[in-house]
C-alpha cells in the first residue's frame, strides 16, 4: 500500500512540476524576472504556493529550471542514432539540433538568458556552452563512439561537440535572434546540417590508406 501510495505521489510531483515549468516559462518570457513572482507562477499552474516551494525555494532556481527544461528534447533526452556511420549519425542529430533550435519561444528564452545573464552567469555558461543539455551529450556521445569504432579520431569530444554545434547554430539560429526577420527554408537549414556534417567529418574522419 505503501508502495503505491508512493508512486502516485511522485507522479504528483512530477505533474505539478511540469505545470509550474510551463507557468513559469510563459510568466518568465511576459513579464521578465523581475516582475514574475512566486505567487504568481503558483497561480497561473493552480497550485498552492506550498507545492511550489517544496520543488522551486527560490525564484532564482525555477528561473533556472525553466531554461534548462525548456532548453532540453522534448521526451528528456535525445536518442543516439546507428552507429558505425560517423557523417550519418552527424546528420541525424544536426537536424535534432535544428528542430530545437526552431522551437516555438526558443528565441524568446535566449533572450531572456541574455537578459539576465549578469544575475546568472552560471546559467549563462551552461546554456551556451552547451554544457549540460542533452543534445550537447548526445554529439558528444557520437564523437566518442566513431573513436572507439575507429571512423574518427576525436581528442577532445566537448570541444568537437561545441564546434559541430556551433556551425549549425551560427546560421541557423544567431541572426534571427539579432534580425527578427532572418528565416530559412527547410532545404537551407538542411543544408547547413549537411556542409557542418562534412566539416566536421573532414577534420576528425579516420584517413584510411589506399
Amino acid at each position: 500500500m505503501s508502495r503505491e501510495l508512493s508512486s502516485y505521489h511522485r507522479q504528483v510531483a512530477a505533474t505539478n512540476r511540469a505545470t509550474i515549468l510551463d507557468a513559469a516559462n510563459e510568466l518568465f518570457l511576459e513579464h521578465g524576472y523581475d516582475r514574475t513572482s512566486l505567487a504568481r507562477v503558483a497561480e497561473r499552474a493552480g497550485v498552492s504556493k506550498a507545492t511550489l516551494f517544496k520543488q522551486f525555494p527560490t525564484k532564482a532556481e525555477l528561473f533556472e529550471a525553466m531554461v534548462l527544461a525548456a532548453a532540453g528534447s522534448p521526451e528528456g533526452a535525445f536518442e543516439d542514432p546507428p552507429s558505425g556511420d560517423f557523417r550519418a549519425s552527424l546528420t541525424g542529430l544536426g537536424l535534432a539540433y535544428v528542430e530545437l533550435l526552431n522551437r516555438p519561444g526558443m528565441t524568446d528564452l535566449i533572450r531572456a538568458v541574455i537578459g539576465e545573464s549578469s544575475r546568472f552567469p552560471e546559467l549563462r555558461e551552461r546554456v551556451f556552452d552547451f554544457g549540460t543539455l542533452p543534445l550537447f551529450a548526445a554529439v558528444r556521445r557520437c564523437f566518442v563512439t566513431a573513436s572507439a569504432e575507429g571512423t574518427a579520431v576525436v581528442d577532445d569530444p566537448d570541444s568537437a561537440a561545441s564546434q559541430f554545434l556551433g556551425m549549425i547554430s551560427t546560421v541557423v539560429f544567431w541572426p534571427r535572434l539579432i534580425h527578427g526577420g532572418w528565416s530559412l527554408s527547410d532545404a537551407e537549414m538542411r543544408r547547413v546540417v549537411d556542409e557542418a556534417a562534412l566539416t566536421i567529418v573532414a577534420r576528425y574522419g579516420a584517413r584510411t590508406a589506399g
